[in-house]
């Protein structure tokens, strides 16, 4: 079993790639990446503001807490 903080840094890791990945760097005017592991319990939130894109910050953003969700899922089938 890995322990809560590979979990709470595969999980940020992981929506923070789908982020940047979707965006330019400049584009990007905040990110915010909060992700806590308590008592077998995974909680994601991702914030994305990036007024100068034409992608749905709300889009990337519910994408990037299902990678991070998906990316612990795969730690613990390991």
């Amino acid at each position: 079993m890995p322990a809560d903080e590979e979990v709470v840094e595969t999980a940020a890791e992981a929506a923070k790639d789908v982020v940047f990945s979707r965006y330019d760097v400049g584009e990007i005017e905040d990110v915010d990446v909060s992700v806590s592991f308590e008592d077998g319990v995974l909680e994601v939130d991702v914030y994305v503001n990036a007024p100068e894109s034409d992608s749905d910050e709300t889009r990337v953003a519910d994408d990037a807490a299902l990678a991070a969700r998906g990316a612990v899922d795969d730690l613990f089938a390991e």
